[in-house]
């Protein structure tokens, strides 16, 4: 499975991003979504099942983000809204063993 993630940027506090996975060779099985932010320990955001019918969050990020899919297109989101300096950080999405490269989102 090969993983692409994209939508970082550069945002104010407050702002909204939507993170998007690109999944190639697409798995029907949970998927995540991690962060790591400078000199810091890569640490779980967020899953989402296979079906997009359950998905689950950290507690520092719940009712700010939100993870969805559409199987129909091999895409994985992340809705991150209300987004906090110490959301900073590089998101990664991951099939476990298979993890994307990165996108950065930074939030100043």
């Amino acid at each position: 499975v090969q993983l692409v993630e994209s939508g970082g940027g550069l945002v104010e506090p407050g702002e909204s991003l939507r993170l998007s996975c690109t999944v190639s060779g697409f798995s029907s099985s949970y998927i995540g979504w991690l962060r790591q932010a400078p000199g810091q320990e890569l640490v779980w955001v967020a899953s989402i099942d296979s079906a997009g019918a359950n998905s689950y969050y950290a507690e520092f990020v719940k009712g700010r983000i939100t993870a969805s899919r559409d199987n129909s297109k091999n895409m994985v989101y992340l809705q991150m809204n209300s987004l906090r300096s110490e959301d900073t950080a590089l998101y990664y999405c991951t099939n476990l063993p298979d993890w994307g490269q990165g996108t950065q989102v930074t939030v100043s």
